[in-house]
């Protein structure tokens, strides 16, 4: 076994997995960012609409194609979308390319909501790079790259 491949001590059970810690580090940036959000005056959403707005944006996205990446049932995109459509964040408008099917299009207030979101994930991600300093913070955005690379 090479040095860098876990030993069985390493992954039998000792402790949290790696996979539960993520989980916990990507609910402290996602209660950060929407801290931030409400506190910039978007106190009209939730965590949920928060949630689907990411780098990338979903701008030009169909709500099927959403749905999909963040894991969700169309039904539950289609109402989370409703709710920003409905508080003036987003339109759904045809599909240039499919007339039946729709895509959605941010409005003005969703791109300052978008930048808002940014922003705050990059406090976020300063707050841990401050944590961590340099070296140790390049590692994990390292790993983390390798990591992403999976899917």
């Amino acid at each position: 076994m090479s040095s860098d491949s876990p030993t069985q001590d390493q992954t039998s059970g000792r402790g949290p997995y790696v996979g539960a810690m993520m989980r916990h580090v990507w609910q402290w940036v996602r209660e950060q960012i929407y801290a931030g959000v409400v506190a910039a005056g978007y106190d009209d959403l939730n965590p949920a609409h928060v949630g689907l707005i990411r780098y990338p944006t979903f701008e030009g996205l169909r709500p099927t194609a959403l749905a999909e990446e963040v894991g969700i049932t169309k039904q539950s995109v289609n109402d989370l979308l409703g709710h920003l459509e409905g508080r003036g964040y987003l339109v759904r408008v045809p599909d240039p390319a499919d007339g039946r099917a729709r895509v959605i299009r941010l409005t003005a207030k969703g791109r300052r909501l978008g930048r808002t979101v940014n922003a705050e994930a990059q406090a976020a991600e300063r707050r841990i790079a401050e944590i961590l300093g340099p070296r140790r913070f390049a590692q994990l955005r390292s790993s983390l790259q390798l990591l992403a690379g999976l899917s």
